[in-house]
């Protein structure tokens, strides 16, 4: 395990920022623009980051984040980047609720041939209630249930992965032989959820499998990284509380009977870069001032688990007690609760704040400044890399990559170049053998 840090950058059209689109140094056509996300892929491998993130939601809202509203699908994406990019690894996300194993995995797999081995799977469970009702009438499954599905839908997977062992595909055009039949397994799979015979109609994949990645912090989707991922995405507002959750995660990982250090925590950060802290700032509030009221609530209120706020409560502390019940996304409701009750935010404050990265932590400076938070939270044991949320694309982010990327390297926290070619080469995490 390299003691580097781990940098992936989170895609999200122009920006993560709500108001991104509108600001007038962000590509407004971004979220169905292939030649932005060649554009935005190729400064992040020139910045030599381990990895491209791309989120998915099988669902919308009228009031929304852009990118929630049109989009890419991720894993026809990052089969279009994987042709225009040679070392960086590709991180696509895919539900185990609205999916079959069986097409998830061969996707996969193909998507791992197709870029020499940098693939890798953001394993979500739908947390978006409203994606039910393009699936069906049944309701949403409650979030108990989902990480259940989510678990055998996984061991499926990778059974699938190893149906062609290493070597299986011969391929001999003098003798006629195309492959050993005794190499090539059915997986024969019959548990609660999924009856998957197999095998699967595509070879032994370049590194094994897909790097497997889990976002969230609820008491479930920590319990279940520790069992599968090999990479946490995951919203902390502050080092002390990023502090306790990197323990506990590492702690679950060993109970599990796996190295901690196969498991890789990375925080999303919003860095906003400048001169100055000042002008930093200014970027962040010329940003809100793109933002409208109502989207901004409506925004918030997702995430609480569809509130309805009255004008008289906009200039209140949120009121922890009006809260309904969620079967939504647990961990990122409590975060922000926990937000709101720490710094005394009003409603609106709280929505206007959720809106610039979802929750996540925004970290605004000079060069040196961005390298000093990021250098913290990574020799305190925090984290061990990030997941870069920058508010609006190409711009915050070639700030990044041309000012803060060599104060990082000139510190030995981060690579110089890249020293293998598949992504578990750059996360440092074993190769699996089939």
């Amino acid at each position: 395990m390299s003691n580097k840090m781990k940098l992936g950058v989170f895609l999200m059209g122009a920006g993560h920022h709500i108001g991104a689109w509108r600001h007038p140094k962000a590509a407004a056509d971004a979220y169905e623009s292939i030649d932005f996300y060649k554009q935005v892929a190729l400064l992040a491998e020139k910045g030599k980051l381990d990895m491209l993130f791309i989120s998915d939601a099988l669902s919308l809202t009228e009031k929304s984040h852009p990118s929630e509203l049109v989009r890419f699908e991720p894993l026809t994406l990052v089969s279009a980047l994987a042709m225009t990019t040679a070392k960086i690894g590709l991180a696509a996300t895919a539900s185990t609720t609205y999916n079959e194993p069986f097409h998830i995995a061969r996707k996969f797999a193909s998507i791992d041939h197709l870029s020499n081995g940098r693939s890798a799977w953001n394993i979500v469970t739908s947390y978006y209630e409203e994606e039910a009702h393009n699936f069906g009438d049944l309701p949403h499954p409650p979030h108990a249930e989902r990480y259940e599905r989510a678990a055998e839908f996984v061991e499926v997977a990778k059974k699938l992965w190893r149906s062609w062992e290493r070597g299986a595909v011969i391929r001999n055009q003098q003798t006629g032989v195309y492959f050993d039949a005794n190499k090539v397994h059915a997986v024969n799979h019959k548990g609660k959820y999924f009856s998957v015979k197999g095998p699967l109609n595509a070879s032994a994949l370049p590194q094994g499998e897909p790097v497997l990645i889990q976002a969230g912090s609820s008491t479930y989707g920590t319990k279940f990284a520790a069992q599968y991922a090999e990479v946490i995405f995951t919203a902390q507002q502050h080092l002390k509380g990023a502090k306790r959750f990197y323990r506990n995660v590492k702690e679950q990982v060993a109970a599990a009977g796996r190295q901690p250090e196969e498991v890789l925590v990375m925080p999303g950060i919003s860095p906003i870069t400048a001169n100055s802290k000042e002008e930093a700032e200014a970027i962040y509030e010329e940003l809100q001032s793109l933002l409208d009221e109502e989207t901004s609530l409506a925004f918030l209120s997702d995430y609480l688990g569809k509130v309805s706020f009255s004008r008289n409560q906009l200039h209140q502390p949120l009121s922890i007690a009006d809260l309904p019940p969620t079967n939504g996304n647990q961990s990122r409701r409590d975060l922000i609760v926990e937000l709101a009750s720490r710094e005394q935010l009003t409603v609106l404050q709280l929505a206007r704040r959720v809106a610039g990265a979802r929750g996540h932590h925004i970290v605004c400076g000079s060069p040196t400044q961005i390298a000093d938070v990021m250098e913290t939270w990574f020799r305190e044991k925090a984290a061990d890399g990030f997941n870069l949320m920058f508010p609006y694309y190409p711009g915050l982010m070639e700030t990044f990559i041309e000012q803060v990327i060599p104060i990082l390297q000139q510190r030995g926290l981060f690579r110089l170049d890249y020293e293998g070619e598949t992504l578990r080469s750059h996360l440092g995490l074993h190769e699996h053998q089939v």
